[in-house]
């Protein structure tokens, strides 16, 4: 990458010359890489972009309230509460794949209708080069590449940082004075907690992924995980009191990667697993086992689907 500042220079000055005189509307999820590119974005055109914040029911525990208060100085702010809609068209779907293109299909119906709102001919996305390489070599598709219909009702979409790695994004975080939480935080994938549940997507398998990965993240904050979360394997039987109950299986996953095209499984405290595991059962009444993922990368993605 050039010099981080001549970077954001041509950076914006690129998404003045695509966009022009006309309005878009930038997938603003809360990560780094999106916001980063909204942040650019907004600094470029002002008030001819839309910032739209999707709440599909599969964000980080907190994530929508964070939204709102870290980027309330974008006054075109949208928040778009769409649980119903994401659960309603993963029901039945079990294919990673599969799931990968209804959750991107599902974005672009929330942004196209947003669009014609404030009548936007553009469409700025975070992608940034390890997605299109994992795409493009038939890894896995992420909803803001491989993901996308054929057909979008966008003039054109800008991706700003499409050629960054993760630490390149976050050196330039930084630059633009985006606060520590976006700056340093940890990876979180495009389809949410939906690539965490092996299986069908539904409010409840959401819910437990939700409350465990917070519990991964508080825990291994010491370790300076490259990224840290918990996933909903299936189920199995477990005892809780005097009960016999079949129970979610939940696997913890914690690795140490530079810019997530490789990645190495964290050594971790053997008392902080069992303290992970403790509360993670403890905390919710439905799980009845946790697991720890010690897979690199390759042969293992780093997320589950």
């Amino acid at each position: 990458m050039v010099e981080t500042e001549e970077f954001i220079a041509e950076a914006k000055a690129e998404i003045r010359e695509a966009i022009g005189d006309a309005n878009a509307v930038i997938a603003l999820s809360g990560g780094v890489d999106s916001s980063v590119a909204a942040t650019l974005a907004y600094e470029a055109v002002g008030d001819q972009l839309t910032p739209v914040y999707v709440d599909t029911g599969l964000m980080r525990k907190g994530e929508t309230a964070e939204i709102r208060d870290t980027f309330s100085f974008m006054e075109s702010l949208r928040v778009i509460e769409a649980q119903d809609r994401f659960f309603e068209r993963l029901d039945g779907v079990t294919d990673p794949e599969e799931k990968r293109h209804v959750i991107g299909e599902g974005f672009i119906d929330e942004f196209e209708t947003v669009a014609r709102d404030v009548d936007a001919d553009y469409l700025v996305q975070g992608t940034i080069y390890p997605d299109r390489i994992e795409s493009e070599g038939n890894i896995k598709s992420h909803h803001n590449v491989g993901g996308l219909p054929e057909v979008v009702d966008f003039e054109g979409i800008v991706e700003p940082v499409r050629d960054l790695y993760k630490d390149e994004v976050r050196e330039v975080a930084r630059a633009l004075g985006l606060e520590e939480i976006i700056s340093e935080r940890m990876p979180f994938p495009g389809p949410g907690l939906a690539v965490r549940i092996v299986g069908e997507v539904t409010p409840e398998k959401a819910a437990v992924a939700r409350e465990a990965t917070h519990v991964v993240e508080e825990e291994l904050e010491e370790y300076d995980p490259w990224q840290a979360f918990a996933a909903v394997l299936g189920k199995a039987t477990g005892v809780k009191g005097d009960n016999r109950v079949h129970g979610w299986v939940v696997a913890v996953r914690s690795v140490e990667s530079r810019d997530g095209m490789t990645a190495r499984a964290q050594e971790i405290d053997w008392s902080t697993l069992q303290r992970i595991q403790s509360r993670i059962t403890g905390e919710n009444e439905n799980v009845a086992r946790v697991v720890y993922d010690v897979t690199h990368k390759p042969p293992a993605t780093i997320e589950y689907e």
